[in-house]
Protein backbone atom coordinates (compact mmCIF):
# COMPACT_ATOMS: atom_id res chain seq x y z
CA UNK A 1 0.00 0.00 0.00
CA UNK A 2 2.82 2.12 1.08
CA UNK A 3 4.42 1.65 -2.31
CA UNK A 4 1.34 2.90 -4.76
CA UNK A 5 1.86 6.09 -2.31
CA UNK A 6 5.83 6.71 -3.78
CA UNK A 7 5.07 5.10 -7.06
CA UNK A 8 2.17 7.79 -7.70
CA UNK A 9 4.44 10.55 -5.98
CA UNK A 10 6.63 9.87 -9.14
CA UNK A 11 3.72 10.43 -11.76
CA UNK A 12 3.45 13.88 -9.98
CA UNK A 13 7.07 14.92 -9.78
CA UNK A 14 7.71 13.86 -13.52
CA UNK A 15 4.12 15.71 -14.86
CA UNK A 16 5.51 18.97 -13.03
CA UNK A 17 8.72 18.59 -15.06
CA UNK A 18 6.59 18.16 -18.11
CA UNK A 19 4.54 21.69 -17.48
CA UNK A 20 7.37 23.42 -16.98
CA UNK A 21 9.10 22.45 -20.51
CA UNK A 22 5.62 22.91 -21.80
CA UNK A 23 5.43 26.45 -20.25
CA UNK A 24 8.93 27.33 -21.15
CA UNK A 25 7.41 26.29 -24.97
CA UNK A 26 4.75 28.40 -24.97
CA UNK A 27 5.97 31.23 -23.36
CA UNK A 28 9.17 31.68 -26.20
CA UNK A 29 6.26 31.00 -29.02
CA UNK A 30 7.14 34.83 -30.92
CA UNK A 31 10.94 33.90 -29.99
CA UNK A 32 12.93 34.24 -33.30
CA UNK A 33 15.19 30.53 -33.90
CA UNK A 34 13.57 29.12 -30.55
CA UNK A 35 13.41 25.16 -30.56
CA UNK A 36 11.12 23.55 -28.64
CA UNK A 37 11.44 21.11 -25.83
CA UNK A 38 10.08 17.91 -25.04
CA UNK A 39 10.21 16.32 -21.69
CA UNK A 40 10.75 12.38 -22.10
CA UNK A 41 10.16 10.05 -19.49
CA UNK A 42 11.69 6.53 -18.09
CA UNK A 43 10.13 4.01 -16.33
CA UNK A 44 12.25 3.07 -12.68
CA UNK A 45 12.99 -0.56 -11.50
CA UNK A 46 10.55 -3.14 -10.97
CA UNK A 47 9.84 -5.55 -7.68
CA UNK A 48 10.21 -8.82 -8.86
CA UNK A 49 8.06 -10.64 -6.49
CA UNK A 50 7.88 -13.98 -8.49
CA UNK A 51 10.05 -14.03 -11.12
CA UNK A 52 8.92 -15.12 -15.16
CA UNK A 53 10.36 -18.44 -15.60
CA UNK A 54 10.25 -19.52 -12.45
CA UNK A 55 9.72 -23.22 -11.63
CA UNK A 56 6.46 -24.20 -10.75
CA UNK A 57 4.88 -27.68 -9.51
CA UNK A 58 5.71 -30.68 -11.71
CA UNK A 59 8.71 -29.41 -13.71
CA UNK A 60 6.47 -26.30 -14.85
CA UNK A 61 7.30 -22.72 -15.58
CA UNK A 62 5.42 -19.74 -14.07
CA UNK A 63 4.92 -17.64 -17.31
CA UNK A 64 4.47 -14.12 -16.36
CA UNK A 65 5.46 -13.94 -12.86
CA UNK A 66 4.74 -10.98 -10.77
CA UNK A 67 6.35 -8.02 -11.49
CA UNK A 68 5.26 -4.42 -9.88
CA UNK A 69 6.80 -1.08 -11.35
CA UNK A 70 7.85 1.25 -9.12
CA UNK A 71 7.25 4.93 -11.06
CA UNK A 72 8.49 6.78 -13.37
CA UNK A 73 11.57 9.81 -13.94
CA UNK A 74 12.13 12.19 -15.86
CA UNK A 75 15.22 11.37 -18.43
CA UNK A 76 15.85 13.97 -20.96
CA UNK A 77 14.16 17.40 -21.97
CA UNK A 78 15.11 17.19 -26.13
CA UNK A 79 15.73 19.83 -28.06
CA UNK A 80 13.58 19.45 -31.54
CA UNK A 81 15.33 21.20 -34.10
CA UNK A 82 12.03 20.84 -36.77
CA UNK A 83 12.70 24.22 -38.97
CA UNK A 84 10.19 27.06 -38.16
CA UNK A 85 8.19 29.30 -40.08
CA UNK A 86 9.77 31.85 -42.74
CA UNK A 87 8.54 35.79 -42.30
CA UNK A 88 9.44 38.42 -44.55
CA UNK A 89 10.24 41.44 -43.14
CA UNK A 90 12.23 42.96 -45.95
CA UNK A 91 15.74 43.88 -43.40
CA UNK A 92 18.65 43.44 -44.83
CA UNK A 93 20.27 42.10 -42.10
CA UNK A 94 17.67 39.94 -41.16
CA UNK A 95 18.71 36.02 -42.54
CA UNK A 96 17.40 32.50 -42.42
CA UNK A 97 18.72 29.02 -42.82
CA UNK A 98 16.94 27.02 -45.35
CA UNK A 99 17.88 23.64 -44.30
CA UNK A 100 20.38 22.14 -41.95
CA UNK A 101 23.01 24.63 -40.06
CA UNK A 102 23.73 26.94 -37.44
CA UNK A 103 25.03 30.74 -37.57
CA UNK A 104 28.14 31.25 -35.52
CA UNK A 105 28.33 33.75 -32.91
CA UNK A 106 31.95 34.95 -30.79
CA UNK A 107 31.16 35.23 -27.26
CA UNK A 108 33.13 37.89 -25.19
CA UNK A 109 35.19 35.46 -23.65
CA UNK A 110 36.36 33.82 -27.50
CA UNK A 111 33.95 30.94 -26.89
CA UNK A 112 31.93 30.47 -30.23
CA UNK A 113 28.57 29.60 -29.77
CA UNK A 114 25.62 28.43 -32.00
CA UNK A 115 22.60 29.90 -33.12
CA UNK A 116 19.52 29.55 -35.52
CA UNK A 117 18.24 33.54 -34.97
CA UNK A 118 19.50 35.37 -38.07
CA UNK A 119 18.00 38.80 -36.79
CA UNK A 120 21.08 40.93 -36.89
CA UNK A 121 22.27 44.46 -36.87
CA UNK A 122 25.10 46.59 -36.74
CA UNK A 123 27.09 47.92 -34.08
CA UNK A 124 29.12 51.34 -33.95
CA UNK A 125 31.83 49.99 -35.42
CA UNK A 126 29.76 48.91 -38.31
CA UNK A 127 30.35 44.64 -37.34
CA UNK A 128 27.31 42.69 -37.68
CA UNK A 129 26.24 41.34 -34.60
CA UNK A 130 23.36 39.64 -33.11
CA UNK A 131 20.83 41.38 -30.27
CA UNK A 132 23.11 41.25 -27.58
CA UNK A 133 26.06 42.71 -29.54
CA UNK A 134 27.90 39.33 -29.95
CA UNK A 135 29.58 39.59 -33.63
CA UNK A 136 29.15 36.70 -36.31
CA UNK A 137 31.90 34.38 -36.65
CA UNK A 138 34.05 34.94 -38.66
CA UNK A 139 33.78 38.73 -38.09
CA UNK A 140 32.46 40.87 -40.27
CA UNK A 141 32.18 44.76 -40.93
CA UNK A 142 30.37 46.69 -43.05
CA UNK A 143 32.27 49.95 -44.74
CA UNK A 144 30.73 53.41 -43.14
CA UNK A 145 29.13 54.40 -46.42
CA UNK A 146 27.51 51.52 -47.43
CA UNK A 147 23.88 52.28 -49.06
CA UNK A 148 22.78 48.96 -49.54
CA UNK A 149 23.88 44.58 -48.60
CA UNK A 150 23.31 42.23 -50.50
CA UNK A 151 23.52 38.89 -48.90
CA UNK A 152 23.59 35.73 -51.85
CA UNK A 153 22.38 32.42 -50.95
CA UNK A 154 25.74 31.18 -49.78
CA UNK A 155 26.30 33.39 -48.05
CA UNK A 156 28.74 35.96 -49.77
CA UNK A 157 28.24 39.55 -48.59
CA UNK A 158 28.77 42.05 -50.98
CA UNK A 159 27.94 46.27 -50.84
CA UNK A 160 27.05 48.88 -52.91
CA UNK A 161 29.00 51.92 -51.42
CA UNK A 162 28.19 55.73 -51.79
CA UNK A 163 29.66 57.24 -55.21
CA UNK A 164 29.43 53.79 -56.42
CA UNK A 165 27.29 51.53 -58.32
CA UNK A 166 29.02 48.28 -58.41
CA UNK A 167 28.78 45.58 -55.77
CA UNK A 168 31.77 45.26 -53.48
CA UNK A 169 31.95 41.85 -51.77
CA UNK A 170 33.27 42.21 -47.97
CA UNK A 171 33.19 38.68 -46.64
CA UNK A 172 32.25 35.39 -46.56
CA UNK A 173 29.09 34.04 -43.87
CA UNK A 174 30.12 29.99 -42.98
CA UNK A 175 27.31 27.92 -40.57
CA UNK A 176 27.79 25.15 -38.58
CA UNK A 177 26.54 22.18 -38.19
CA UNK A 178 26.47 19.01 -35.82
CA UNK A 179 25.77 14.83 -36.17
CA UNK A 180 23.19 15.56 -33.21
CA UNK A 181 22.02 18.78 -32.40
CA UNK A 182 20.29 17.83 -29.74
CA UNK A 183 23.17 17.39 -27.93
CA UNK A 184 23.74 21.36 -27.88
CA UNK A 185 23.75 22.58 -24.40
CA UNK A 186 21.60 25.85 -24.42
CA UNK A 187 22.70 29.21 -22.66
CA UNK A 188 19.58 31.08 -23.36
CA UNK A 189 19.89 34.54 -25.66
CA UNK A 190 19.14 32.29 -28.56
CA UNK A 191 22.66 30.17 -28.16
CA UNK A 192 23.97 26.88 -27.78
CA UNK A 193 26.94 25.82 -27.04
CA UNK A 194 28.70 22.56 -28.49
CA UNK A 195 29.16 19.40 -26.27
CA UNK A 196 30.49 15.95 -26.29
CA UNK A 197 27.46 14.75 -26.99
CA UNK A 198 26.75 17.02 -29.77
CA UNK A 199 29.92 15.78 -31.44
CA UNK A 200 32.39 17.43 -33.71
CA UNK A 201 30.99 20.92 -35.17
CA UNK A 202 31.93 20.79 -38.93
CA UNK A 203 32.17 24.35 -40.56
CA UNK A 204 31.60 25.48 -44.29
CA UNK A 205 29.95 27.85 -46.42
CA UNK A 206 25.93 27.53 -47.39
CA UNK A 207 25.17 25.17 -49.44
CA UNK A 208 27.79 22.55 -49.08
CA UNK A 209 28.64 19.79 -47.13
CA UNK A 210 24.68 19.61 -46.45
CA UNK A 211 24.65 23.17 -45.20
CA UNK A 212 21.31 24.75 -45.69
CA UNK A 213 21.16 28.06 -47.88
CA UNK A 214 20.63 31.65 -46.28
CA UNK A 215 17.76 33.58 -47.46
CA UNK A 216 17.64 37.74 -46.80
CA UNK A 217 15.25 39.77 -45.98
CA UNK A 218 13.49 36.67 -43.79
CA UNK A 219 13.36 35.30 -40.06
CA UNK A 220 13.13 32.02 -38.90
CA UNK A 221 9.80 32.08 -36.19
CA UNK A 222 9.42 29.72 -33.58
CA UNK A 223 8.68 26.40 -34.18
CA UNK A 224 6.45 25.87 -31.29
CA UNK A 225 2.79 24.49 -32.57
CA UNK A 226 0.61 26.83 -29.91
CA UNK A 227 -2.41 23.88 -30.48
CA UNK A 228 0.23 20.85 -29.75
CA UNK A 229 0.95 22.49 -26.91
CA UNK A 230 -2.01 23.32 -25.77
CA UNK A 231 -3.20 19.74 -26.10
CA UNK A 232 0.21 18.72 -24.07
CA UNK A 233 -0.35 20.60 -21.24
CA UNK A 234 -4.49 19.35 -21.03
CA UNK A 235 -2.86 15.65 -20.87
CA UNK A 236 0.08 16.81 -18.21
CA UNK A 237 -2.62 18.17 -16.58
CA UNK A 238 -5.09 15.20 -16.24
CA UNK A 239 -2.13 12.68 -15.94
CA UNK A 240 -0.78 15.09 -12.77
CA UNK A 241 -4.81 14.72 -11.28
CA UNK A 242 -5.17 11.02 -11.94
CA UNK A 243 -2.16 10.24 -10.00
CA UNK A 244 -3.10 12.41 -7.25
CA UNK A 245 -5.92 10.42 -7.39
CA UNK A 246 -3.77 7.41 -6.49
CA UNK A 247 -2.48 8.92 -3.60
CA UNK A 248 -6.11 10.03 -2.26
CA UNK A 249 -6.81 6.19 -3.03
CA UNK A 250 -4.28 4.84 -1.56
CA UNK A 251 -4.65 6.96 1.78
CA UNK A 252 -8.14 5.68 1.88
CA UNK A 253 -7.01 2.09 1.85
CA UNK A 254 -4.54 2.74 4.60
CA UNK A 255 -7.38 4.78 6.41
CA UNK A 256 -9.58 1.78 6.37
CA UNK A 257 -6.99 -0.74 6.99
CA UNK A 258 -5.66 1.42 9.63
CA UNK A 259 -9.55 1.53 11.18
CA UNK A 260 -10.33 -2.37 11.37
CA UNK A 261 -11.36 -3.11 14.96
CA UNK A 262 -11.41 -7.14 16.34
Amino acid sequence: MIRSLFTAATGMEAQKINIDVIANNLANVNTVGFKRGRADFQELLYQNIKTPGTASAEGAQVPTGIQVGLGVKPIAVQKIFEQGDFVHTGNQLDLVIEGEGFFQISLPDGSVAYSRSGAFKLDNEGRIVNSDGYPIEPALTVPANTLSINVSSDGRISVIQAGTVTPVEIGQIELARFVNPGGLKAIGKNLFIATEASGEVTTGNPATEGLGTLNQGFIELSNVNVVQEMVNMIISQRAYEINSKAVQASDEMLQTANNLKR
